[in-house]
């Protein structure tokens, strides 16, 4: 049985853990706004730490640098979710319909969409900051990782090759987004991006025949 004492104290470290789960949320917030505004060499802690209303030291007790604020979005945000997109395209391949693939092209640059406002924080991070191009290239790997179904389908000799063709359907996807949406370079409705797209890489796709 918990005795008056004992009860307070465990009031007391609920809020101060409360406390610190807001002040975390709130830091990501600020920071995932200041890079999607400004992208991210030109944001500093002390800008963030302006927009929660905190110290540089409170910063520092949840992460230990800038970089760490993006690096928490990417593996907690946009890493798990990209993985799902890519689970999605490998049902989608196992039902040998070009028509789906068209309609999960559509959903790709929907998600694309979402996160859109950070993809110039991101490159900036990925050239200035070696860590984050470390963790860059691994979430990179991670997408052929979780088409299980389909690096089965390729022979053991071509399963790298397999691999290769969707790590650059996943950088030619973001690059053609950030040129068409984020800096306006390339021209077209979505419906003629999805047609050409599709054109270029549910053939590209295909799995050889054994």
């Amino acid at each position: 049985m918990s005795t008056p004492s004992q009860t307070k104290s465990s009031t007391r470290v609920s809020l101060r853990e409360e406390q610190k789960r807001t002040t975390h949320a709130k830091l990501l917030e600020a920071a995932r706004t200041q890079f999607a505004n400004r992208g991210y060499a030109a944001v500093t802690i002390d800008d963030i730490v302006s927009d929660v209303g905190c110290s540089r030291a409170t910063f520092y007790l949840h992460f230990p640098a800038k970089i760490d604020a993006l690096l928490a979005q990417a593996n907690s945000q946009v890493g798990p979710s990209a993985v799902t997109i890519y689970q999605d395209l490998d049902q989608v391949l196992a039902t040998g319909s070009r028509d789906e693939f068209s309609a999960w092209i559509m959903r790709a640059l929907d998600w694309f969409s979402e996160y859109s406002e950070l993809f110039q924080a991101w490159d900036e991070a990925t050239t200035l900051e070696p860590e984050f191009r470390s963790i860059a290239r691994e979430g990179i790997a991670t997408l052929p990782d979780s088409m299980t179904q389909y690096l089965s389908r390729w022979p053991d000799d071509r399963r790298e090759e397999a691999r290769l063709r969707v790590e650059l359907l996943a950088t030619q996807l973001e690059r053609f987004f950030t040129r068409w949406v984020t800096f306006g370079t390339i021209d077209g409705s979505a419906e003629l991006a999805v047609r050409v797209l599709t054109d270029v890489w549910y053939p590209a796709l295909t799995v050889p025949a054994r």
